[in-house]
């Protein structure tokens, strides 16, 4: 992964930086990504591997739901390096490469499914009115209930700061 901010030699890691590294590699098998960064504070990268691996493995979305609020993320905050990392997962989740071109661009992709539609609807809504109004709202409430409205946040939340911390230090593979 190429970064502008020095990325952490293995051989010199701290034992709190060796820590958070065996865990983030016994749950996701790489340390692709924000992670990288996240390394020179290891305090910070204990806490967002946790949010992380419940974002991504524990709520109460498929893969391919999670997956498209994941790239509306990336596309909204143009982000390369999460768009390299999470288009192929994307991809095997279900969500055919129009659609991911579709969101890649900015445009609304055609979605078959109605549930699909609704998180793509909720997520572009957050993150470009930094809320989601009554209408889509009650929508989104009686589709996901409360816990799925939270969780959906939380997923867009936890990936605008991977997003953020992937543009700021302009990581993304060679």
């Amino acid at each position: 992964m190429k970064s502008r901010l020095a990325l952490p030699d293995v051989e010199h890691l701290s034992p709190e930086q060796q820590a958070i590294r065996a865990s983030i590699l016994a749950t996701r098998g790489n340390l692709d990504g924000p992670f990288l960064a996240w390394m020179h504070s290891p305090a910070m990268a204990s806490h967002a591997e946790k949010l992380g691996s419940f974002c991504r493995y524990q709520t109460g979305f498929s893969t391919i739901e999670s997956e498209l609020l994941i790239l509306c993320v990336a596309a909204h905050f143009r982000c390369l390096g999460e768009q390299q990392i999470h288009e192929p997962i994307a991809q095997r989740a279900g969500l055919s490469e129009t659609v991911i071109a579709s969101i890649r661009s900015g445009q609304p992709p055609s979605l078959g499914d109605a549930r699909l539609q609704l998180l793509y609807r909720l997520s572009t809504e957050l993150l470009r009115e930094n809320r989601i109004g009554p209408d889509g709202f009650e929508a989104g409430l009686a589709a996901f209930g409360e816990r799925g409205m939270v969780e959906l946040v939380g997923i867009v939340g936890y990936y605008t700061f991977v997003a953020m911390t992937l543009n700021a230090f302009d990581m993304r593979a060679d």
